[in-house]
């Protein structure tokens, strides 16, 4: 039975792809691609002339027969766009299928915009919230912002060009002046990574239209301003917002409640009372 390679590739410079890669890419009977047309592009710097066969978003499902058929008589490789394969790409239901039909599947580890753009961002390394893409959507998006405000951890999420504005417009809303970098077009030519507070990043941009791939990396609740300094302090509908997100996720009042205080600079009882409109039990509250 053949072997389903996961083949990490470059995210912008060819030359960072690996040995083992190369080889892989040479050797297997099929190559299953996201965009044959770059890939190709990739498969003739280096001379490989492995058949390919398309594997996206629109046909990963109707094409998990053909691939698998493929994978009965020799090993296939699966390559994304750039970067690491089932990282916000296509690859998670045909992984899933090769397992099932007993069928090995082995990383070839490569390039990742993820964790590219986290190191080299100047902020928190030790834990992230990988987001994948922003919703497309202004009201999904900000639900989501709004639900993992109080997360400490270094948040990490794609975005493209024409919606870099009203996402960081949204994030200053939901989480405040937060520091951010935002990593563009990494590796490549015209790579870029600008650091600063939200509101610098809206007004640069606005000035400067973006181009090019986009990963936002966003500093935790924790990396906000010292609690309880001017700053720090959320407005009452971000408070409002963030509660309520987290108790449609499920969690418990009293914990969102603590979540919130802890990241929006408010005391715990104020909290309660802006969110549950009940003075009383706002001064009986811990």
């Amino acid at each position: 039975m053949g072997t389903l390679y996961l083949v990490g590739t470059p995210i912008g410079n060819l030359e960072d792809i690996s040995l083992r890669a190369l080889r892989t890419l040479r050797e297997v009977t099929l190559i299953a691609a996201e965009d044959t047309r770059r890939t190709r592009h990739l498969l003739a710097h280096y001379d490989i002339h492995t058949p390919l066969t398309s594997y996206y978003e629109h046909n990963k499902l109707s094409k998990l027969d053909v691939i698998l058929a493929a994978l009965a008589s020799g090993d296939v490789a699966v390559v994304s766009e750039a970067g690491m394969p089932g990282l916000s790409d296509p690859g998670y239901e045909l992984v899933k299928a090769a397992l099932a039909a007993g069928h090995r599947v082995v990383p070839v580890p490569g390039p990742s915009a993820l964790v590219t753009a986290l190191v080299v961002s100047g902020l928190p390394t030790d834990t992230c919230l990988y987001l994948g893409f922003l919703p497309r959507r202004a009201a999904e998006r900000r639900r989501l912002l709004a639900s993992i405000a109080a997360e400490r951890h270094t948040l990490v999420a794609f975005e493209t060009p024409h919606r870099l504005l009203q996402a960081l417009a949204d994030i200053q809303a939901a989480l405040g002046d937060r520091q951010v970098a935002v990593a563009r077009e990494l590796t490549k030519l015209h790579e870029e990574v600008w650091r600063g507070p939200v509101s610098a990043a809206l007004a640069h941009y606005q000035a400067e239209p973006p181009r090019g791939e986009i990963t936002l990396v966003i500093s935790g609740a924790s990396g906000a301003p010292e609690t309880g300094s001017a700053k720090a302090r959320w407005g009452e509908e971000q408070v409002r917002a963030a509660v309520a997100a987290l108790l449609d996720e499920g969690v418990r009042r009293n914990q969102a409640i603590q979540r919130v205080a802890q990241a929006s600079g408010w005391p715990r009882r104020e909290v309660y009372k802006l969110t549950t409109g009940n003075k009383r039990d706002a001064l009986a509250s811990p």
